[in-house]
């Protein structure tokens, strides 16, 4: 009986049947993470490079125009969410203002104008890197928010917001919007 519980054992011991099997179960929840994180990493990265086009093509249009009529700004903003494709520009937030920076380089909106958001107020104070504070003059300011829910990882992390801003000089002279100037 006990040379035959052996030869059973010495022959379960030599059995490689199902080592595949075994294997596969213990990485394919493993590969499976590893490939949906690409995919949300991968996605994420997109968003954000989109997130910046629009900033900047939002920023360089405006700069472009020496006056800007309430259907320009339709249209821009809308040009805005084309930029986006294909993602969905629902939660896709644009502003564009014009800053006015005084003789104490003190940066103040002179208009704003945004899709899905809320604009900054006439002569509100924006903050503004000092390098680009010249005395005198004035500057296109371009914000861009996206909030981003992931497909798979959203229980981990959430909702992230991805933004950018970006500020131009007007290359042909400060931009009316409507009846409002920028001087």
């Amino acid at each position: 009986m006990i040379s035959s519980v052996r030869a059973r054992l010495r022959t379960f011991k030599q059995d490689r049947r199902g080592v595949s099997a075994v294997e596969f179960a213990l990485l394919s929840p493993l590969m499976i993470a590893l490939y949906l994180g690409g995919v949300e990493i991968s996605d994420g990265i997109g968003m954000d490079r989109k997130v910046t086009l629009t900033t900047g093509a939002i920023a360089n249009v405006a700069a472009q125009t020496a006056s800007i009529s309430s259907t320009d700004m339709t249209d821009m903003l809308k040009a805005g969410t084309t930029v986006m494709a294909p993602y969905s520009t629902a939660p896709l937030t644009i502003t564009i203002s014009c800053l006015k920076i005084d003789g104490n380089k003190v940066a103040k909106v002179k208009w704003s104008e945004t899709k899905n958001g809320t604009k900054r107020g006439t002569n509100t104070t924006v903050t503004i890197p000092s390098a680009l504070a010249v005395a005198n003059t004035q500057l296109l300011f371009s914000e861009v928010s996206y909030t981003y829910t992931p497909i798979f990882a959203h229980i981990i992390t959430g909702t992230l917001t991805l933004s950018d801003k970006m500020y131009m000089s007007p290359r042909i002279s400060a931009p009316t919007y409507g009846t409002t100037t920028c001087t």
